[in-house]
C-alpha cells in the first residue's frame, strides 16, 4: 500500500466509536455445567446487559446459545463490582438448573432451560429497606444429607439507608422458591461478625465449607482469612475456625483438592503462589501443614474486585489448572506433586479467567493481536482451540497498533512498567521530524493492572496518529506484593510520579512530542488524572486530561460518599484519616481547583455510588470563573464505569475532540465537544 504524509492524528481510520462500543467488554463468569461451558458475555447494544451462553456439549453446530431472552442481565451489584452471578446444577432428570442474580432486582432466580415452558421463577424477596438492598452472589446448589436443596451462597443486605448500613453473611437460600417473599425462610449459616465474605466451597464429599473473610480497614489484597466449617446433619456450619491468613497475608482463592486438602493463592512469600494445606496437620488459627507447590516469583492470582473470582481450578485427576505469571497471566497445567507446570500452547498471551470439566479446561484469553475469546485447553492432546466469542477482525488487522513492553525508570530508580502503542497506519505516515501526541493511560483500581491485549479504543486513536502508553505504576497487581505496597500512603504521589516519568522519558528520548501529552482515566486511574494536573510538580507537563467517574475530594470520599466496601481504602492508600486528616484534604484536587490551567473533559454516570456525580458538582463549583476550557458530560442510567453503546460512542467521541482541540490537529469527523471556560 503507498504511504500517505500527513500530519499526526489527521489519519483516516476505518476504526470509529461505533465500532469501539460494540466490541467493548469481554466474556467473564466461566463455569461448568455438567459437560456444558456457560459463561456471561456483554451486550452493548442492549443497555449493557450481560447475556448467559452455553455451549452444547456435543458441540452441535458449534455455536453458543443464550441461556436467557433479553431483558434478563445475570449480573449483581454485592460489594458493587459484583461477583458470580450464577451456578447450574445437572438435576436427576438429566437436565440443567440455573440459579442467577437479575441485576434490575437482585433477586436470585432458578429457571431450567430444557423443560418446555419453564420460566426464570424468585427464590429470594425484594428489600424492604431500600431498592436492590438484598443482593446475592457466589452461589453453588447443595443438597444437604436429609435436607431439601438449597442454595449456598453470600448474602448481602442493607439494614438502612446510608452506604455502610449493610451486612453480609453466608446463606442457605430454600431451591422451592419459599424465600420468595419471606426473608425468614433464609437460613443465616454464618454470623455477620466479619464485614465480607466469599462464598462457600463445599468439600467434595460434602461434610466441610471453606470461604474467605476479611474486615475493614483490610482490603482484600492486604490481608484475609481463611475459614473452615463442620456440615451439620442438619446442614449448619459448626466448628468455624481459622487455617490460613492474616493482616498481613492476602489469600486471594481458596479451593478444594479432590483428597480433601485445600488449596490456598496466597502471598505470604511476597507474590500470591498456590499452596496445599493439610487441615489434619493445622492448627487452630495457625498455618501447619502448608506446602508451596510451585514457588516461584510469579503471581498465581490477582486483586479480589469480584467476589468469586478463580484463577485456579483442581481437575479430577490432582492436576490444577491455574493462571499464572508476571506482568500477563498465562494458563498452565501444574502437577502438585512435582511442582512442575505445562503452558498452553497458542497465540494468546493474557489469560482471565478459567473453569474445568473433566480433562478440559475453559478460559477467556486475548492477545495484542485478537479480543478476549473462549478457548478450550484438551488436557491430554494439549491441543488449545477457540470455541466461542472467536475473535474475527472487523476491520483489516493492519490497522491494529504495535505495543511495546516498555520498563521506564521513577525516583529512585525504581522500575515502572508500561506497555507504549505507537501511532500506527498501514498508509500513512507522519512528515519527517514531526513528533506524534501521545496520551498517558492510568488504569483504575488502582490495585489492577492494564493487561496487554488488543483493545479497539487504544487503537481508535492510534490508528488516527496518536500514541497511548498504559502505565502500570506502582500499587499494580502483576509484580508481586513489594511493587503493590509502593502505593501504601503514597496515593496522589507514587502514581502521579510514575504516569508523568513514563510520558517525560517518552518524550527525552524522541518518541513522544513534550508539547503534545494528555492523560486520562477511569474511577482511580480519574484520581490520578485530576491529581496530576492539579500538582505543582506535574501539571505543566501535560497539554490537557480526560477525567472519567473520578475521585476528587478524598475527604468527602472516606467519610460517606462511596460504598461500603472501599469506603476505609483510603487508610492503606492514604493513612488514617483521624491521623492525617491535612494529608487528605492537601492531596484532593477538589482543594486545588485553582491550579487546573489545561483543558479537560470530564465524564461522569449519573447513577454511580462508587465515585458519585456530587464530587465533580463541587469541583466544577470550585473552578467556576477561572476561565479553563472544559466539558462535563453526565450519563443518565450509567453506573461506575460505561456499559451502553451511545454512552460509550459519546464519551469516545468527545475524547479525541479534547485532542483535537488543544493538539492543534486538523480534522472533521469527529462532532466538535465544546469547551466552555
Amino acid at each position: 500500500m503507498p504511504t500517505t504524509t500527513a500530519p499526526y492524528g489527521t489519519w483516516p481510520s476505518p476504526i470509529d466509536a461505533s465500532l469501539v462500543a460494540s466490541h467493548d467488554g469481554r466474556p467473564e463468569y466461566p463455569g461448568a455445567v455438567g459437560e456444558e461451558i456457560w459463561w456471561t458475555e456483554p451486550r452493548p447494544a442492549e443497555g449493557g446487559r450481560r447475556a448467559l451462553m452455553r455451549l452444547p456439549a456435543d458441540g452441535g453446530d458449534g455455536a453458543a446459545e443464550s441461556v436467557l431472552p433479553a431483558p434478563w442481565n445475570v449480573r449483581n451489584r454485592v460489594i458493587e463490582y459484583g461477583g458470580q452471578p450464577w451456578a447450574g446444577a445437572v438435576r436427576s432428570e438429566g437436565g440443567p438448573l440455573l440459579v442467577f442474580t437479575h441485576f434490575a432486582d437482585q433477586r436470585l432466580y432458578a429457571y431450567e432451560p430444557d423443560v418446555p415452558g419453564s420460566v426464570p421463577r424468585p427464590l429470594t424477596p425484594l428489600s424492604e429497606v431500600c431498592d436492590g438492598g438484598l443482593r446475592w452472589c457466589d452461589p453453588v446448589v447443595v443438597e444437604p444429607e436429609g435436607s431439601r436443596p438449597e442454595v449456598w451462597c453470600v448474602v448481602e443486605e442493607f439494614t438502612g439507608e446510608g452506604p455502610t448500613d449493610v451486612r453480609r453473611l453466608l446463606a442457605a437460600v430454600p431451591l422451592d422458591g419459599s424465600a420468595a417473599e419471606d426473608r425468614g425462610r433464609v437460613r443465616e449459616l454464618t454470623g455477620d461478625a466479619g464485614r465480607f465474605v466469599t462464598g462457600p466451597r463445599p468439600s467434595p464429599d460434602g461434610r466441610r465449607v471453606a470461604w474467605l473473610a476479611w474486615d475493614h480497614p483490610a482490603m482484600p489484597w492486604d490481608g484475609t482469612l481463611v475459614k473452615v466449617a463442620r456440615v451439620t446433619g442438619g446442614g449448619e456450619l459448626a466448628d468455624v475456625r481459622t487455617v490460613a491468613g492474616g493482616p498481613e497475608e492476602s489469600v486471594a482463592q481458596v479451593e478444594w483438592a479432590p483428597d480433601g486438602a485445600l488449596l490456598l493463592a496466597s502471598d505470604e512469600t511476597g507474590w500470591w503462589n498456590l499452596q496445599r494445606l493439610d487441615l489434619g496437620e493445622a492448627a487452630s488459627g495457625g498455618s501447619g501443614g502448608r506446602v508451596a507447590l510451585c514457588p516461584r516469583e510469579e503471581e498465581f492470582a490477582g486483586g479480589l474486585w469480584r467476589i468469586g473470582q478463580r484463577w485456579f481450578a483442581p481437575m479430577a485427576d490432582g492436576l490444577i489448572a491455574t493462571l499464572h505469571g508476571r506482568g500477563a497471566m498465562r494458563l498452565g497445567i501444574l502437577d502438585p506433586r512435582t511442582g512442575e507446570i505445562a503452558d498452553a500452547a497458542g497465540p494468546w498471551t493474557e489469560w482471565a479467567a478459567l473453569a474445568v470439566t473433566d480433562t478440559r479446561v475453559v478460559g477467556v484469553a486475548a492477545s495484542p493481536h485478537s479480543s478476549y475469546e473462549v478457548v478450550e485447553l484438551n488436557t491430554g492432546t494439549g491441543h488449545a482451540v477457540v470455541v466461542a466469542a472467536a475473535h474475527e477482525d472487523p476491520v483489516d488487522p493492519a490497522h491494529y497498533p504495535q505495543p511495546l513492553v516498555r520498563t521506564f525508570t521513577g525516583p529512585g530508580g525504581r522500575d515502572i512498567h508500561a506497555h507504549v502503542y505507537p501511532p500506527h497506519h498501514p498508509g500513512y505516515a507522519a512528515p519527517e521530524g514531526e513528533l506524534p501526541p501521545y496520551v498517558v493511560w492510568a488504569h483504575g483500581g488502582p490495585t489492577s493492572r492494564a493487561p496487554l491485549v488488543l483493545d479497539l479504543e487504544i487503537a481508535y486513536f492510534t490508528s488516527r496518529g496518536i500514541g497511548v502508553v498504559e502505565v502500570n505504576y506502582g500499587g499494580s497487581t502483576g509484580y508481586g506484593r513489594s511493587y503493590r505496597n509502593r502505593l501504601r500512603e503514597q496515593w496522589g504521589v507514587v502514581d502521579v510520579e510514575d504516569c508523568a516519568a513514563a510520558a517525560r522519558q517518552l518524550a527525552a528520548e524522541g518518541s513522544a512530542d513534550p508539547r503534545r501529552l494528555a492523560l486520562r482515566g477511569g474511577s482511580a486511574g480519574g484520581w490520578t488524572t485530576a491529581a496530576s494536573l492539579t500538582s505543582p510538580d506535574t501539571a505543566a507537563l501535560y497539554a490537557c486530561g480526560t477525567i472519567s467517574y473520578p475521585i476528587l475530594d478524598l475527604t468527602g470520599w472516606a467519610t460517606g460518599e462511596t460504598h461500603d466496601f472501599e469506603s476505609q481504602y483510603l487508610e492503606s492508600l492514604v493513612g488514617p484519616l483521624r491521623e492525617v486528616p491535612d494529608r487528605y484534604r492537601d492531596r484532593s484536587p477538589m482543594q486545588h481547583a485553582d491550579r487546573i490551567e489545561a483543558p479537560f473533559l470530564l465524564l461522569q454516570g449519573l447513577d454511580d455510588v462508587i465515585c458519585p456525580p456530587v464530587q465533580c458538582d463541587r469541583f466544577l463549583e470550585q473552578l467556576d470563573g477561572r476561565g479553563v476550557p472544559h466539558a462535563y458530560l453526565t450519563f443518565e442510567g450509567e453506573g461506575h464505569g460505561f456499559r451502553r453503546a451511545e454512552t460509550i460512542i459519546s464519551a469516545v467521541e468527545a475524547e479525541l475532540s479534547l485532542y483535537v482541540q488543544t493538539f492543534g490537529i486538523e480534522r472533521s469527523d469527529v462532532p466538535t465537544l465544546e469547551l466552555k471556560p
